[in-house]
């Protein structure tokens, strides 16, 4: 596994986590929580994705994960564009962490982690979603809001609830 260096010489982990993130939901804070203790520095790379029109903006999409880790100093939240191994090397990771929620995404999973393994090199770290958390995606989340429901349970508690829908 590759590795970046610390200051001191020594060799430090990074994993980065991107998506687009619209909006981060408790599955997601969960896979980044349970992934600190294997790696030194966590990058949230929050896509900006021009193709797409957002529930969120990007802006709020990053204030809103950045509120989330406001007590977590190794992670670090960047926009990203462009080809997911060309940022995962610009920021100095050492492997894609990757969340999936049932077989499906696995599968999914499955393929953009060999193709980014022979685009780049980087490996992928699979987490497998809690099951409490396992019903829960941000397409969900997006429709319940529409309909005006409560969308808290799904979302991050310390999430800023404002940012939603803007």
């Amino acid at each position: 596994m590759k590795t970046s260096q610390f200051t001191d010489g020594k060799s430090k982990k990074i994993a980065m986590f991107q998506g687009s993130f619209d909006p981060f939901t408790r599955g997601h804070e969960s896979i980044v929580r349970r992934a600190l203790p294997l790696f030194d520095e966590v990058v949230i790379a929050v896509v900006s994705n021009i193709a797409k029109k957002p529930f969120m903006s990007l802006d709020n999409r990053m204030s809103l994960v950045k509120a989330v880790f406001a007590d977590e100093p190794r992670i670090r939240v960047i926009s990203s564009q462009g080809l997911t191994v060309d940022v995962a090397r610009e920021v100095g990771a050492t492997c894609l962490l990757r969340g999936v929620r049932m077989i499906q995404d696995f599968e999914n999973e499955m393929h953009m982690a060999e193709i980014n393994r022979r685009l780049g090199g980087i490996e992928t770290v699979l987490l497998y979603t809690l099951p409490e958390f396992s019903h829960i995606s941000s397409t969900i989340v997006r429709e319940l809001y529409s309909y005006g429901q409560d969308v808290s349970d799904y979302l991050p508690v310390n999430a800023p609830k404002d940012l939603l829908g803007k």
